[in-house]
């Protein structure tokens, strides 16, 4: 244990009151203990749940671990608080920037900037941002953002029918997850339409046939394979991933949760797919 870290544990332990947590959390993350530093911040969010330092903590802490859903809503909890906080809006701005959504990430980075102009670190982002937005679709450089869903107009019926209603994975409620095989059958989960009916197989079948298009769409425009389906309605915004080249993943929303967030929380839910797929071979 280093000697700033021992210090810093010394001193929360000797007043656990104390904000000695939001650089004893920092320490640990940039020293790579990841559950540390979590376990940490928590610790002071229990104590101080209003303060956006530490929920700005814990996003830096969440987005290392590769939850970009949980630090997205960490986040935005820092800037419930304090809407100035510039480590809040450059962190929202990168996760806009990595699920594609150029035009949010750029008003973040611009909201940042307001704030603090003599931030070198911020316009240096934009012109990334930017510079992204206008590299050649066939050719991205390494520090362009992740390819952006396509997005639909019409989301498929069966489908629709079910994002108001609710889904169970592994035997846990959850709005709206389900994972199915490239052939359209249920392999988990499972959806309720509004009037409490299983649409679960209905909308696997209909999904099959979704990931088909996508993937012939793809190769007519050469595009390469498809990474994602973005879908929004007035029922509610769908997202398709796969987790494996042999499976597809649908996470389905109310509208009022931005595409961007919804593509964050698919991604999370890929992870957990995959880890679920590995233990059932």
């Amino acid at each position: 244990m280093s000697d700033d870290i021992k210090t810093l544990t010394t001193r929360l332990a000797d007043e656990p009151a104390s904000l000695a947590f939001l650089e004893l959390g920092e320490a640990l993350r940039r020293r790579g203990q990841l559950d540390a530093a979590y376990k940490v911040a928590r610790g002071g969010l229990t104590r101080y749940p209003a303060l956006a330092d530490a929920h700005d903590l814990l996003g830096r802490i969440l987005g290392d671990q590769g939850d970009l859903a949980g630090a997205f809503d960490a986040w935005a909890e820092a800037l419930r608080f304090d809407p100035m906080r510039i480590g809040a809006l450059k962190g929202i701005a990168f996760l806009y920037f990595r699920a594609g959504d150029i035009p949010a990430a750029l008003e973040h980075l611009r909201r940042a900037a307001e704030i603090d102009p003599d931030d070198p670190t911020i316009g240096q982002a934009m012109e990334r941002v930017r510079g992204a937005a206008a590299a050649p679709a066939s050719g991205p450089g390494p520090s362009a953002p992740e390819p952006a869903a396509v997005s639909l107009e019409v989301p498929p019926p069966a489908a629709a029918q079910a994002v108001n209603g609710t889904s169970q994975v592994n035997g846990v409620t959850d709005h709206g997850i389900m994972l199915v095989d490239g052939k359209g059958l249920r392999l988990n989960g499972t959806l309720f339409s509004p009037g409490k009916e299983d649409v679960g197989d209905r909308v696997a079948a209909e999904l099959a046939g979704v990931s088909k298009e996508a993937a012939r769409t793809s190769r007519l425009l050469n595009l390469g394979g498809w990474q994602a389906i973005a879908v929004e309605s007035p029922e509610g915004n769908l997202f398709l991933v796969a987790p494996t080249p042999d499976t597809m993943l649908l996470t389905v929303r109310d509208p009022s949760l931005p595409m961007a967030r919804l593509g964050l929380i698919a991604e999370r839910a890929a992870r957990e797919a995959r880890a679920w797929l590995e233990s059932h071979t």
